[in-house]
């Protein structure tokens, strides 16, 4: 018989365990190994990108050192370059320098000349502080006699502007009342009739002295005329006349008793043939209404403006 004859199934069993236990023993073993593997290998690739990593930072390292070594040296050369042009700024101050230090020493004398002057005011000064203290003195210890001096003063000062005040509002109500009686004069003067003002030249005529003082006189030519103001004024406006020295001149030959005095008759002839002179006739009627107008216009009284102590103060 052979060999495999003689080994019954349980010897081949136990065999058969026998070598599994053993495969399974080294399949353990190579497992542990591979483990031990993949570790060592996770371990080396992370030192590997630890190693990168650090040759990346010593790329940027290096590669700032470079630019701090190329910007050293631009620093470098500027500053050799500013040394130069110091010693070259240096060696042409010099000259300079040695002026500035004369100038300095000239500066320094006036300085103390300045000073000792300053000294003197000082003293001067403190000199002045003492007697206008003392003179301060004085007046607060007289100060009661200046006072009432200053009030006596202006006491002087107000009764007398007082007075002043009362002649000037005086003065201002007298103007006011003559001004309001020759616009009424005047107003009554161009309302009045050519027969009124011959009658009132009639009466001036009588009492020659005393309207001597309201005629108004004239030169012309050597010789004196005379007339009477407010008739003059008053047919000049009710004839609408306007040119006072050519009315006058033409009105010189109106004067039929020869006195060189234009009577309000004269006057009245003279102005009708001037205005019918140098006005047409169609314009006759328009130029009474606008005397009658300017006559109703007159009735108006004027209006008296008082002033008071405040206006008055202002005239001054």
């Amino acid at each position: 018989m052979s060999d495999t004859g003689t080994i019954t199934p349980e010897t081949q069993i136990k065999e058969l365990t026998e070598k599994l236990e053993e495969e399974t023993d080294r399949l353990l073993k190579l497992y542990a190994a591979y483990e031990q593997q993949e570790a060592e290998l996770r371990d080396t690739k992370a030192e590997v990108e630890v190693l990168e990593k650090e040759i990346v930072e010593r790329e940027i390292e290096k590669e700032s050192l470079e630019a701090l070594l190329t910007e050293k040296d631009a620093r470098i050369r500027d500053l050799e370059m500013k040394a130069g042009k110091s010693s070259k700024q240096v060696e042409h101050l010099e000259p300079e320098l040695q002026k500035m230090e004369e100038k300095f020493s000239r500066e320094k004398d006036r300085l103390g000349k300045v000073f000792s002057i300053a000294e003197e005011l000082d003293n001067d000064l403190r000199l002045a502080v003492v007697e206008l203290q003392t003179r301060d003195d004085w007046y607060m210890d007289h100060m009661s006699l200046f006072e009432d001096l200053n009030k006596a003063i202006k006491r002087r000062y107000e009764m007398i502007e007082a007075a002043a005040e009362a002649e000037r509002q005086s003065q201002h109500m007298g103007r006011a009342i003559s001004e309001r009686m020759e616009e009424m004069v005047e107003a009554r003067a161009a309302e009045m009739t050519l027969e009124e003002a011959s009658e009132i030249e009639a009466v001036e005529s009588e009492n020659t002295p005393e309207a001597s003082d309201e005629a108004t006189s004239e030169d012309s030519d050597e010789d004196e005329w005379n007339w009477s103001e407010s008739v003059l004024v008053g047919v000049m406006q009710k004839n609408g006349i306007t040119d006072r020295d050519a009315f006058i001149e033409f009105a010189k030959s109106y004067d039929m008793d020869g006195n060189k005095y234009l009577k309000g008759s004269e006057l009245g002839a003279a102005a009708s043939d001037f205005a019918a002179k140098d006005a047409p006739a169609e314009e006759a009627p328009a130029e009474e209404e606008s005397t009658d107008e300017s006559s109703e216009d007159g009735d108006k009284e004027p209006e008296v403006v008082w002033r008071n102590s405040g206006d008055s103060q202002d005239d001054q």
